[in-house]
């Protein structure tokens, strides 16, 4: 099943036929709807260029603009002229291309999007937290401290980890962070020798980056026809010298991968880490 129910469909025995006159060149329907730039909203009549959206006062020209020096402008902007609905209009028509959590689950496997709730966004805002300073002195910023420490104190029993680090600024941080721990707890087993990690062809371009970063060659895993893990290809390939696995759910393509568990299982099997 695919995790995104809207755009275009990702296998081909599910695609819809194209309305008469609708169809584009690699069959996506995302781009149809035709917004003009602002400029050409405005069009080519003067009359139109001179129309605002803004009030300004009568006394507006009479204002003092004698520190502005030479910086006034004397011939015209050539700014378009729109009405503010006309203008309110335009911007909403070109948000409504963007996809947004308001729709669907974002459709990619991305380490940092997945789902955010609004409600996350809202305590992000707060002036406490979005106002604060990073050379603020401690004692001004305990609450945030506080709140961190309870976020630190619930990972680290959630993952049976000593301490956790809350500075990264991006999914791949934590998978270099994962892989550096793979490698100890390989090294502290006397496994150093495993130097490989698999990594599936729908991966996030992170994944095969972040394994080089730390020190591992890569081997690809073969994908299915649908877009998921090939689990005849990931059992053949893995041996001693596999490290770990590496699997983003849902994928890049933003499909579930329905074998997480026996992906799991087999890794484990050979001595890896998944």
């Amino acid at each position: 099943m695919n995790a995104v129910s809207i755009g275009r469909p990702t296998r081909p025995e599910d695609a819809l036929p194209e309305p008469e006159g609708f169809a584009s060149l690699n069959g996506g329907r995302g781009l149809l709807q035709d917004e003009p730039l602002i400029f050409e909203l405005a069009g080519d009549d003067p009359a139109q260029w001179d129309k605002t959206g803004v009030d300004l006062p009568e006394d507006a020209e009479a204002a003092d603009l004698s520190d502005l020096a030479g910086l006034i402008h004397t011939a015209p902007l050539r700014l378009p002229g729109l009405s503010e609905p006309e203008t309110v209009r335009h911007y909403v028509r070109l948000s409504q291309k963007n996809h947004a959590i308001d729709l669907a689950l974002y459709p990619l496997g991305s380490c940092t999007m997945k789902h955010n709730p609004r409600l996350n966004e809202a305590m992000a805002r707060l002036p406490a937290l979005s106002d604060i300073h990073p050379l603020q002195p401690q004692s001004t910023v305990q609450g945030a401290l506080r709140l961190m420490s309870e976020v630190a104190r619930w990972l680290s029993v959630l993952t049976g980890m000593p301490a956790v680090a809350l500075p990264p600024r991006a999914g791949a941080h934590g998978e270099l962070c994962g892989l550096l721990a793979i490698r100890a707890a390989h090294e502290a087993k006397g496994e150093g020798h495993r130097k490989t990690v698999l990594v599936p062809a729908s991966a996030h371009g992170t994944n095969p980056a972040t394994a080089a970063l730390a020190g591992y060659g890569v081997v690809e895993i073969k994908q299915t026809s649908d877009g998921r893990v090939d689990i005849a290809d990931l059992a053949a390939k893995l041996n001693g010298d596999v490290a770990a696995v590496m699997v983003t759910n849902p994928n890049t393509c933003g499909l579930f991968e329905r074998e997480a568990i026996e992906i799991a299982r087999l890794t484990h099997a050979a001595g890896a880490y998944f």
